[in-house]
């Protein structure tokens, strides 16, 4: 998989988030995030009228459901053309593999599929007192990446921080999707495992996810930008 920087496009409407890639250069088409907020409001048809304007898209609807389920939702999401598509990999791996299955296409082509581990949003506290799991965050993200690997899945949604080892335990050619990822001085906001993008490029990850810090910038295709310079090096 190619290193590179993708936007999450976590605006409310279809329009919006039109004015906000309206601002690009026309032969410039970063990789964008579709994730539950947009394509709940603008549904399938946003993501048919991004991807014909050139963007490689992420579908974030992290599935977690009965394997069946599953494998039914990934065969509809398999014809929207996207690039990548995620499932909660606490959903196991008889659902896992059955969504494998359903997002296989006839002709045997398929987006990635790669699962999450665990939300940048946990910290070590909530995973061992809300969640009740008393490994480490590093074996539990490990355990989980171990299993999306042998269930065929292309990779991961880490934090940048398990990165390496996710690297490390499941090979090179297993790819690792990491939010989390703010500029040096910026707000983490919600998140609480967090790098900078330089950082962020030494560290394992093959793409990271910026949102806010790109969408809310003064000049969000300058941030844009220096992202990709500070991540790519």
């Amino acid at each position: 998989m190619t290193k590179d920087v993708i936007i999450a496009l976590d605006f409310p409407t279809k329009e919006e988030t039109l004015r906000f890639l309206d601002r690009f250069p026309a032969g410039e088409k970063p990789f964008v995030k579709i994730g539950m907020e947009l394509f709940y409001a603008g549904g399938p048809e946003t993501v048919r009228e991004i991807k014909a304007r050139g963007h490689k898209i992420f579908l974030d609807l992290k599935l977690h459901d009965i394997p069946n389920t599953v494998k039914r939702a990934m065969s509809v999401l398999s014809g929207l053309d996207v690039d990548m598509v995620n499932l909660h990999a606490a959903g196991g791996s008889a659902m896992m593999k059955a969504a494998l299955e359903g997002l296989t296409r006839p002709d045997g082509t398929r987006p990635l599929l790669i699962a999450v581990t665990q939300l940048t949003s946990t910290d070590a506290a909530a995973l061992k007192n809300e969640l009740l799991i008393s490994a480490s965050m590093a074996e539990t993200v490990l355990s989980y990446a171990k299993n999306a690997a042998v269930s065929g899945l292309d990779g991961v949604v880490c934090s940048p921080l398990e990165a390496a080892l996710v690297k490390e335990r499941c090979g090179k050619a297993f790819c690792t999707v990491t939010p989390g990822v703010r500029f040096a001085g910026g707000d983490v906001g919600d998140q609480k495992r967090v790098m900078t993008p330089e950082k962020a490029g030494r560290s394992g990850c093959d793409c990271i996810v910026m949102g806010r810090p790109i969408t809310q910038a003064k000049d969000p295709v300058e941030a844009y930008r220096q992202a990709v310079r500070e991540f790519l090096g």
